[in-house]
């Protein structure tokens, strides 16, 4: 009999899906999961754990959510998505300690960033202002506040960024802050500190910085280099703002600019740690170097084992495809129908319906894709280069080049939800029936421009989308090979 109820919060995001799946082996406890969507809990997940729908600014299911609770992982924040993001943080994080002390939750465990308020970007200020309010009345409900810099892992933000650069550039001309100092920790090591806070034998308010050696970007991406076999030179110039880094920083890495942007604003201050309660209060965890988490997020990804990715959240527009899943109220429709003339399986044209994207890309037009994908980047979207997870799994929430899997419907259906820039909302829908492929580019328009929009690109659509049906039908042959 499970000894311990636990609440994960955030558990469809990068950190929570990891953290939920290394609990989940752990008989002495019972999950529970607070989701906005359950439909993004893998199946395999929502199968052995308690789900309960909502968020932190929906009281009655957050109550629901926190009975009978023995610890409450907060593992929610915001990267600056609406701009009161900050005032919105602080909002969920004092109903979500209210809630707790009413529920008689016994504490609470909270992640957030290292840093100081003076120096603080905007966003680490949020962070740091949150773990404020969840520790706002220590007499009433224990606050573990967990502080990590830049989190090493195959599928993290900090991770996505230096890899890509360092592959792709040779020489870097940097601002002069590459050589700001940070401590930056391996995701394995994250989940072991989240992991010994349920059971730490200490019962007061604390604060603990985490954190490896201290180094600076400049020295990340050198090491990283090492590990990957390559040569590179960073050159430090003292004209390159924070914004203008951001602009090569998306066009060369997954991340689109508002994202890129708070990251690139956070390291121009040192965040290192102010404390050693980590080593007072987890004596068992001696976190591993950069260098061995870079090797361990190399071999994850060559192995095809992301488990999560910085894209996975729920926190930004469109991510929490709970309200983006129905294309009903389309004005206008793309549809391609392709017969199986060749003896194609249903099963094996959906399997290839879900291979697209990625390294793979979208066949004879992808310069076509690359190309709005390209607009879509310099316009603040996510572009091409976001790539997907894993090589052939899709789950719903996945991230999938500019579009997120708003449905799937294993051996039938795939709906894509469209997060590129354009006025208004888009689809694209694979039907696999058991004679037939339907193919369906749904859009609803926003007012004019969005017909505007839809009137230019139709010439094009009768190239691009009429391949796309038929090679995906084609292709599904190569799968039975």
């Amino acid at each position: 009999m499970p000894e311990k109820t636990i609440l994960i919060t955030g558990a469809t995001g990068y950190i929570g899906r990891r953290l939920c799946q290394r609990l989940l082996p752990r008989d002495e406890y019972r999950l529970r999961l607070l989701v906005r969507n359950r439909r993004k809990v893998h199946t395999a997940v929502a199968d052995q754990v308690e789900i309960v729908e909502g968020s932190t600014f929906d009281m009655e299911p957050l109550r629901q959510a926190l009975a009978g609770v023995d610890t409450a992982f907060y593992l929610i924040h915001s990267m600056g998505g609406k701009e009161n993001y900050w005032e919105l943080d602080k909002k969920s994080a004092d109903n979500f300690r209210t809630a707790c002390i009413e529920a008689g939750v016994k504490r609470i465990v909270y992640l957030g960033g290292l840093g100081v308020k003076e120096s603080a970007s905007k966003h680490l200020l949020s962070r740091l202002e949150t773990g404020e309010v969840l520790g706002a009345e220590p007499g009433k409900i224990q606050t573990i506040w967990l502080r990590a810099g830049a989190i090493i892992g195959s599928g993290s933000s900090s991770f996505e960024i230096i890899r890509h650069l360092t592959q792709k550039l040779p020489v870097m001309i940097t601002p002069k802050w590459v050589r700001t100092k940070t401590q930056p920790i391996s995701i394995e090591d994250v989940l072991n500190y989240l992991e010994s806070s349920i059971n730490i034998g200490y019962y007061r308010d604390l604060v603990v910085d985490i954190g490896a050696e201290r180094l600076s970007f400049e020295e990340m991406m050198m090491q990283t280099a090492e590990v990957m076999g390559l040569k590179r030179f960073l050159l430090p110039v003292p004209l390159l703002t924070p914004r203008l880094s951001s602009y090569w920083v998306i066009l060369i890495t997954p991340l689109p600019f508002r994202l890129a942007t708070a990251l690139v604003e956070g390291l121009k201050s040192e965040t290192v740690m102010q404390n050693d309660h980590a080593e007072k209060y987890y004596p068992e965890i001696r976190p591993m170097s950069f260098r061995e988490a870079v090797i361990r997020a190399n071999n994850e990804l060559q192995q095809n084992q992301v488990i999560s990715r910085w894209c996975d959240s729920s926190g930004e527009q469109a991510c929490d495809v709970k309200d983006f899943d129905d294309p009903g109220g389309a004005v206008f429709r793309d549809i391609r129908i392709v017969p199986y003339a060749n003896g194609e399986k249903q099963e094996q044209v959906f399997q290839a319906a879900c291979d697209l994207g990625g390294q793979k890309g979208w066949f004879k037009y992808n310069i076509l894709w690359r190309m709005r994908g390209f607009i879509d980047k310099i316009s603040g979207g996510y572009g091409l280069n976001r790539g997907r997870r894993q090589h052939r799994e899709l789950r719903i929430g996945d991230a999938l080049d500019f579009w997120k899997v708003a449905d799937i419907k294993n051996g039938k259906r795939l709906l894509l939800y469209a997060q590129m820039k354009l006025p208004g909302q888009a689809w694209l829908e694979f039907d696999c029936q058991p004679e037939q492929l339907v193919q369906t580019a749904h859009y609803i328009p926003r007012g004019l421009l969005g017909r505007l929009y839809w009137y230019a690109v139709t010439p094009l659509h009768h190239f691009v989308f009429a391949d796309l049906a038929k090679t995906v039908v084609s292709d599904s042959k190569k799968l039975e090979e």
